[in-house]
């Protein structure tokens, strides 16, 4: 039986054990025939096209899991365009049927991909809330009154209720993250140009991304990295350029003072507080940031000449057909009329200028972790001040595609009533979209927020991000190079980053050595001993200091393996047997700085 949930490991281990895609097909073809959502499809593949699909992977690729996406089940928003399927941009007079799929689309059937159906989205991809459409507003899986967010509103509900494996969006302002928030999912925002928007209907085209809502960074990632690649038709497309972050020790900027606004959302800012919270356990630096001048480009988006880009995608349907359009979109829309070439030139030396601050701010943090969205509401909250309420959802993700950043929003947990999703998202400069990944794979795992609307769905472990290769070794410490213990500077003097602080499995046993200088302690293990851990700390050092290290460590001491109370194995100090004979066991204290602390025991 499949779990709700269609990740790729679950659905991979499924055709591992005799599944085929035509099985799958009709898992999906009756959860949508069950879905309580009716808004969430404009276009739905119909059952004898999925049936077909999936007979002609069979045909094309027999063997089980032979292409990266072999069966995968996927939908797709409603302004990409998908062959035999209309695209509509949430405006049925405007709607055409595509004579080739878009180039993501491609890339996606080649990889063995199968699109489920087109969903919903705020119209002409306008908003960040979900109700902007006349084929209705696809709600929180968590709660029916309450948005899915926009404007990809119907592939963020379509992944978490299960009846898709991920789903393509579109993201200009945040419409490829604030879903995924609400939703409780990740949601993938490539840096500008490294995914092809050809075929995809524009926004802003400048500043459009294709995005990809998945219940997982791993699977996300690897969604993403099919989708991607140079393609000389998008005027916008980029060669990617490698981009690295540090492996460990990450300087992550938090908001801090004045630009903290949740608009008295107290559930939110509590759950962006504990994400700081689990980034710091995780072994970042926690570094307070000026947001201003980050908000500041990201309010150019709507309240300056780039809405002139959203006239310019549809001013010749907008002429012949304005009764055509949602009532809020089409103000936005025209509300580029007042803006002429000299405020567009005016606009973009703002923007230049801004980015120049923000590079003052870069130069404290590696990366940013901000709310995905400060706060929700519900529709009925939404249709009563649909501008001013869908600006919220904005104020921390306006700013990302206009600097031309990298960003990928994971799950944050649930509000104190375990009612609804929250998120944070981490941003980084251009082309750290695999940088990212890591840190953001475990942010999400540390969250046990489950995938989708399956708050309790274990995460796999096959979907796990390996932290990038920088050439460091890993060591653990248990004594004198503790932080702040009087030889931690031969760890930080060649520029060793503490990764975190932890425990050892329960079969270890700690010793006072006597007559060393400084004081150490021996680290042994006793198999079938019965203890509660002891506490290290795990460092990175390079490989050259690492070599170095373990040349000048002093007999009875030396190197082997430790085994950490998560199973893990790391290189760490270890004692020789001989050498704790007689010495004074400080076991039970639980490790060498509660031993220093305890005034009762003579030093």
């Amino acid at each position: 039986m499949l779990p709700t949930i269609l990740d790729l490991t679950s659905l991979r281990a499924a055709y591992e054990a005799g599944k085929s895609p035509l099985d799958i097909v009709e898992v999906v073809i009756a959860r949508r025939a069950a879905s309580i959502d009716p808004a969430i499809f404009i276009t739905p593949t119909p059952d004898d096209m999925l049936r077909a699909e999936a007979l002609a992977l069979m045909q094309r690729a027999p063997e089980p899991n032979s292409l990266p996406l072999w069966g995968i089940p996927f939908a797709v928003k409603d302004n990409i365009d998908v062959a035999g399927l209309p695209t509509t941009a949430a405006c049925p007079a405007f709607s055409y049927q595509p004579e080739k799929d878009s180039t993501v689309v491609a890339r996606l059937r080649a990889a063995g991909a199968i699109v489920v159906g087109k969903t919903n989205l705020d119209q002409f991809a306008t908003g960040l809330n979900g109700t902007r459409s006349p084929y209705g507003a696809p709600r929180s899986v968590f709660d029916k009154n309450y948005v899915s967010g926009g404007s990809s509103s119907g592939s963020a509900v379509a992944v978490a209720s299960g009846l898709a494996s991920f789903a393509l969006g579109t993201d200009t302002a945040g419409s490829g993250r604030v879903p995924a928030a609400f939703n409780n999912l990740v949601g993938i925002k490539p840096t500008p140009g490294l995914v092809p928007n050809v075929g995809v209907v524009p926004a802003c085209r400048s500043v459009d991304v294709v995005t990809v809502f998945a219940p997982t960074v791993g699977d996300g990632v690897a969604i993403r990295k099919v989708m991607e690649g140079y393609d000389a038709a998008d005027p916008f497309s980029r060669k990617a350029v490698a981009s690295s972050l540090p492996a460990s020790g990450l300087r992550i900027g938090v908001l801090d003072g004045a630009e903290r606004e949740f608009f008295g959302n107290r559930h939110v800012e509590a759950l962006y507080d504990a994400a700081i919270e689990r980034a710091r356990s995780l072994g970042a630096t926690i570094v307070p940031f000026d947001y201003a001048p980050f908000r500041q480009a990201a309010e150019l988006l709507y309240n300056g000449p780039w809405v002139a880009e959203r006239l310019a995608a549809v001013k010749d349907f907008l002429a012949t057909n304005g009764a055509d359009f949602d009532a809020t979109v089409r103000t936005i829309i025209e509300s580029a009329r007042a803006y002429d070439a000299v405020a567009a030139f005016e606009g973009r030396y703002k923007l230049e200028a801004l980015r120049q601050e923000t590079l003052k701010e870069w130069e404290k943090v590696d990366i940013l972790m901000l709310p995905t969205s400060p706060t929700t509401y519900t529709v009925e909250e939404m249709m009563a001040d649909p501008i001013v309420k869908n600006g919220h959802f904005g104020r921390y993700t306006n700013f990302a595609n206009l600097l031309g950043c990298a960003a990928i929003a994971v799950p944050a947990g649930f509000d104190a009533n375990d009612h609804l999703p929250s998120g944070v998202t981490l941003i980084g400069p251009a082309f750290t979209d695999d940088a990212l990944a890591p840190f953001a794979d475990a942010m999400h795992r540390t969250s046990n927020a489950g995938m989708g609307k399956d708050r309790l769905a274990a995460i796999s472990e096959a979907s796990r991000v390996p932290p990038a290769d920088d050439g460091s070794v890993a060591i653990v410490v248990v004594g004198a190079h503790l932080t702040g213990m009087p030889l931690n500077h031969e760890l930080t003097g060649p520029g060793g980053k503490r990764i975190k602080t932890c425990r050892t499995a329960a079969d270890y046993r700690l010793f006072v050595l006597p007559d060393t200088v400084p004081p150490k302690p021996g680290l042994v293990r006793e198999p079938g001993f019965d203890g509660n851990g002891l506490e290290v700390e795990v460092w990175k050092v390079t490989a050259e200091a690492f070599g170095r290290f373990v040349q000048n460590i002093p007999a009875p001491l030396g190197i082997g393996k430790v085994t950490l109370d998560d199973g893990s194995q790391v290189s760490g100090f270890l004692c020789e047997a001989h050498a704790i004979e007689g010495a004074h066991e400080i076991t039970e204290l639980g490790g060498w700085r509660a031993y220093l602390a305890d005034a009762s025991i003579p030093k």
